[in-house]
């Protein structure tokens, strides 16, 4: 694979922190702030939970949010790992960094968790079914915020969003300023970034360039013949344009480039271990958002190009290409205080062409409202109803009902919440074609598959002292109904389960700012996962947690983080064998940042800090104890 002069960019850098004034005026780390209130903390402004702004301690669902900070505190590269860090969060990487990963919330399929960024959906349609690419999604410096809604979530973003994970990069604004940063480390890792905005009144832009490249390692076990180092690279291109009209209307396109290319073991028939695939997203949105004292208005349309092509030993063996073209609208009207409508309605359309010239098609619309009401100071009450129809699988009514109640007390305030949301999946054009097609046998050979219907709710109870401290625990039960799934045990196909694949357990987590240098937090998920015949759903692990600890300098140049990760309990599933065991683990990261100048800070982290032997996947390697370290540069 190429490789970056880093050592160019690094160079570079370090010649612009000698030229750098000296002052260590640098926006102090997370952990480092002064401890939030209950008030300010419960202020917050949420977005993902209904498409528009609401303060966190009116919204009844459950929703988590990570910040600038934290991210580039933590330092990872892959979104993945900085989301599995989370309550509720699980992942299964297969071989190491670009390998297929899927995140899972709530112990449900990595397709259903639905991911935007800065409103555009980065689903892939060319895969078995339509979900994002987690892999190629990097958690670079370009990303400002990250929302993540726990539990079904069909009313607002379509019926099989069964979670969403809601990225933000950051708006242009003020003076001309950026930063670039240069990173290196284990397994030949490297990589470069660069950002730069600005903006007045009128216009503004964002514009960004991440490149990662590693060598990787052996992705798989069973490659004791060529156990080569199976490597990956990803240039992500980002551009953020708004232009403010006036002072009701702004106009804003965003556009995203992702080129990607992995090496991975396991392909072909019989089965090789020299495989290559090259992955290239597109994506741009467009919108116009139209805002008066009493109405708010957003009109946007979207397209997503997706190509993939695969290779086994250097031979041309798959391609496909698939796009998803969105037009979507969502209001709010405030008719009085204390009462909000919010609807909406959106057609989707997704088109796949395979490498033998097949094409498919299908369209998708559905339209929505959700009444939303404070009838007591401290009590909000949110119902909603969402219409699909769909080409091939018809009309179908989902819902979603949330409850928040705030309670003052002396020392802070308690937040009771609830929610219960619907939905549908329609099965995907591949499941469908592959059912139709040459590679299916025995019971999956023609099967007509159905939808798939789900429901679930959650119950949580909440406190936000005055002094910062934060403790949660929520409840939660979902089930999915005809849930479809591919058979790993003979490879007939795509099945479809008879009865309710079943999901509930429950989330802990607390935030505690022990003084005004040290934070301590964590999380905790017990996750009790069934299928139709009483097994236990592959790779959920029953129980996974988090412990941390933040320590900042007084002088708030220096920032650590360690986080020590749990799973286990966890099983997975392999052709001939049936159900196996995956063994327990815990995992130790750790990072650093330091304020050399007012404008450069030397950045590192230790991944895997005990070296510790695991798997996510059965047969699938996992990255042994490695360091990172860079440099970064803001102007």
């Amino acid at each position: 694979m190429k490789k970056t002069n880093i050592a160019l960019a690094v160079s570079c850098l370090l010649s612009a922190v000698v030229q750098a004034e000296p002052s260590a005026g640098a926006a102090a780390p997370h952990g480092s702030e002064a401890a939030p209130s209950s008030s300010s903390t419960l202020h917050e402004v949420i977005v993902s939970s209904s498409r528009v702004p609401m303060h966190l301690g009116q919204v009844g669902s459950s929703v988590t949010v990570i910040d600038a900070a934290e991210i580039q505190q933590r330092g990872y590269s892959s979104l993945a790992d900085l989301l599995r860090t989370q309550a509720g969060v699980a992942v299964s990487n297969s071989g190491g960094m670009g390998k297929a990963s899927a995140i899972r919330i709530r112990g449900e399929e990595g397709f259903r968790t639905l991911i935007r960024l800065d409103g555009m959906e980065l689903s892939d349609p060319t895969g078995t079914q339509v979900g994002p690419q987690a892999q190629h999604l990097l958690a670079s410096e370009d990303i400002s915020r990250v929302e993540i809604l726990r539990g079904p979530q069909g009313l607002i973003y379509g019926a099989d969003a069964g979670g969403v994970i809601n990225l933000y990069t950051p708006e242009g604004e003020g003076e001309l300023s950026g930063q670039l940063s240069a990173e290196g480390g284990r397994y030949g890792t490297q990589q470069l970034h660069g950002d730069v905005g600005g903006g007045n009144e009128q216009v503004d832009f964002y514009l960004s360039a991440t490149d990662v490249e590693t060598d990787g390692f052996n992705s798989r076990s069973a490659d004791a013949v060529l156990q080569d180092e199976d490597g990956y690279e990803n240039t992500t291109l980002h551009g953020k344009f708004g232009w403010n009209v006036s002072e009701a209307l702004r106009l804003q396109v965003v556009v995203r480039d992702v080129d990607a290319e992995v090496e991975f073991d396991n392909c072909g028939f019989p089965t090789v271990h020299a495989c290559t695939s090259d992955y290239k997203q597109t994506s741009w949105r467009a919108s116009a958002d139209y805002q008066t004292e009493s109405f708010n208005h957003n009109l946007a349309y979207s397209n997503t190009d997706i190509s993939r092509e695969s290779f086994t030993a250097g031979l041309p063996a798959f391609s496909t290409n698939g796009d998803i073209d969105r037009l979507e609208y969502t209001g709010s009207t405030d008719f009085f205080s204390g009462f909000t409508l919010v609807y909406g309605a959106d057609f989707e359309q997704e088109d796949i062409v395979s490498s033998a010239g097949d094409s498919m098609e299908r369209d998708q619309q559905g339209y929505f409202f959700e009444y939303q009401v404070s009838p007591l100071d401290a009590l909000f009450v949110t119902a909603g109803v969402r219409y699909d129809d769909n080409d091939d699988f018809g009309e179908h009514v989902s819902y979603r009902l949330t409850s928040a109640y705030l309670q003052d007390l002396s020392s802070g305030t308690l937040k009771y919440h609830g929610s219960y949301g619907t939905g549908f999946r329609a099965p995907s054009l591949s499941e469908l074609a592959y059912n139709n097609g040459s590679f299916a046998f025995g019971p999956a050979a023609g099967l007509a598959l159905d939808e798939e219907t789900s429901k679930g709710f959650d119950l949580g109870l909440s406190y936000y002292a005055d002094s910062g401290l934060e403790l949660g625990a929520v409840y939660f039960n979902q089930r999915i109904e005809d849930e479809i799934y591919f058979d790993l045990i003979n490879f007939y196909g795509y099945l479809q389960a008879k009865g309710d694949s079943k999901s509930k357990g429950i989330e802990l987590f607390f935030d505690y700012p022990l003084a005004e240098q040290w934070r301590v937090f964590g999380n905790a998920t017990y996750n009790d996962t069934e299928t139709p015949d009483d097994s236990q759903r592959i790779r959920r692990p029953e129980k996974i947690a988090n412990l941390g600890a933040e320590f900042s300098s007084l002088d708030q140049r220096l920032s650590l983080l360690a986080n020590l990760r749990y799973s286990a309990a966890s099983e997975d599933e392999l052709f001939g064998i049936g159900r196996l065991d995956l063994d327990d683990y815990v995992v130790l990261d750790i990072s650093a940042r330091y304020q050399l100048t007012g404008r450069t800070e030397l950045y590192g982290r230790i991944e895997n800090a005990g070296n510790v032997d695991y798997e996510e996947v059965t047969g699938y390697n996992t990255s042994g104890s490695a360091a990172y370290a860079g440099l970064r540069y803001s102007f």
